[in-house]
């Protein structure tokens, strides 16, 4: 990948002894720290790829409002603090805000545990529940100690129920907790998505996990796209097995909020006291797929569910011809490898207050079967990409959050573009 050949580079090129000091080291999740039970005052810290470099253009290296030029003015009502529309099959971003902004993801971040282990665990293996399933703190889909639940419906339970119990069985089955972790991170890391640190497989408040309107729409726009997973995001309804003198069996509806939005290819909810309300979602129409994220809101004036609604009503009367203010990358390959002269060349700038990507975390031991050592592969090459960046250098450039509905430099924010924070209003 362009990202990692250059880091090799840079790791052969200087010592260790030649690194800036005030080099940051990249962020990690730290379950021992106190759990946030607010978000971060002053607003979430910006990411970037090692070096700095702005995943998917520097027309997405703001804090505030970017729109496409030629674009109709954004929909009112819309006052998350970070959001982001795309066009899920080019690529190409149509406006957004604070689309780097580090924020708590809440249960959204159970894209990527579906994104992680879709592929690796058999849908029909069985996994039985446990009383640590049953203690799962947030929402639950209902598993019981003793209960024998396929992997195909864990996997429902996680989408449709945002179970908490349910991904933690998921990660169980892939060799526990902290190689599933280690696998989403560097999953994250294949897809370019840097700004994402993954402390906890269900989204739950970990100190130092995140995620971004961007990276966010990165995942949702792998989901959609892959038959297996875009099945699942659209089931209606599942069965939960009954367990003998604990639980009888029962239904589980889909919870998606926009399950009746025209042309609807799934949506993903989320709620935390860090992460306030979270949504993802995707939606097609005459052959067009746009996916958008919403980051950081209350429910008030709009659910994040319904702003996401008019972003996508919005994106779809963008013509599709107009070039965007950035793009969707594939992967990591399309990051652009940082200047050479950001690790030779010292500048009076302080420290960056951000680097993002993964952390480095190494993998824990697995039981030895295959689904473990997969996960602990991923995780030692996550571990040896996070070691060479420690060398790069990271900007130093706007890392301070200014008001979140400012437009970028060189862009414009049309009229009706909204307020830019969130409104303090509880839900």
């Amino acid at each position: 990948m362009a990202v990692l050949a250059a880091l090799a580079v840079l790791l052969g090129a200087a010592p260790a002894a030649a690194a800036p000091a005030d080099d940051t080291p990249r962020p990690t999740a730290d379950p021992a720290a106190p759990t946030p039970t607010a978000p971060p005052a002053g607003g979430p810290p910006q990411g970037s790829a090692p070096g700095g470099v702005t995943v998917g253009g520097d027309g997405l290296d703001t804090r505030g409002t970017v729109v496409a030029d030629g674009a109709p003015p954004l929909p009112d009502g819309v006052v998350a603090a970070g959001w982001l529309v795309a066009d899920a099959g080019t690529g190409e971003v149509l406006a957004a805000r604070d689309p780097h902004g580090r924020h708590y993801p809440a249960s959204t971040l159970k894209t990527l545990t579906l994104l992680t282990l879709a592929h690796r665990l058999d849908p029909a293996l069985v996994v039985e529940g446990t009383v640590e399933d049953e203690k799962m703190e947030g929402s639950k889909v209902g598993i019981v100690a003793g209960g024998r639940y396929p992997v195909g419906l864990l996997f429902q339970a996680l989408v449709m129920q945002s179970g908490n119990d349910a991904a933690n069985a998921l990660a169980r089955a892939a060799g526990g907790t902290a190689p599933t972790i280690a696998a989403m991170n560097a999953r994250a890391l294949q897809l370019g998505a840097f700004d994402t640190v993954a402390g906890s497989v269900s989204g739950l408040d970990v100190a130092g996990q995140s995620s971004s309107p961007y990276d966010l729409a990165l995942f949702f726009r792998e989901l959609v796209a892959d038959p297996v997973t875009a099945g699942l995001l659209l089931t209606p309804t599942a069965q939960m097995p009954g367990v003998e003198g604990r639980s009888p069996g029962f239904q589980i509806q889909n919870q998606n909020p926009l399950a009746g939005y025209p042309g609807t290819l799934g949506g993903k909810t989320g709620f935390t006291d860090a992460a306030r309300h979270t949504y993802v979602t995707a939606a097609e129409r005459d052959g067009r797929r746009l996916v958008v994220s919403v980051m950081g809101t209350e429910n008030v004036p709009l659910r994040a569910a319904d702003q996401a609604a008019r972003l996508l009503d919005w994106g779809f009367a963008v013509p599709a011809s107009l070039a965007g203010v950035g793009r969707l990358v594939a992967s990591a390959d399309e990051v652009p490898a940082p200047p050479p002269t950001r690790t030779a060349t010292p500048t009076p700038a302080g420290p960056a207050q951000v680097a993002a990507g993964p952390p480095a975390a190494a993998p824990a031991a697995g039981d030895g079967g295959p689904p473990a050592l997969g996960l602990l592969a991923l995780g030692a090459a996550a571990a040896a990409v996070v070691a060479a960046t420690v060398i790069g250098r990271r900007r130093a450039v706007r890392r301070t959050p200014p008001p979140p509905a400012a437009a970028s430099p060189g862009r414009r924010a049309p009229p009706g573009s909204g307020a830019g924070g969130s409104p303090s209003t509880p839900p």
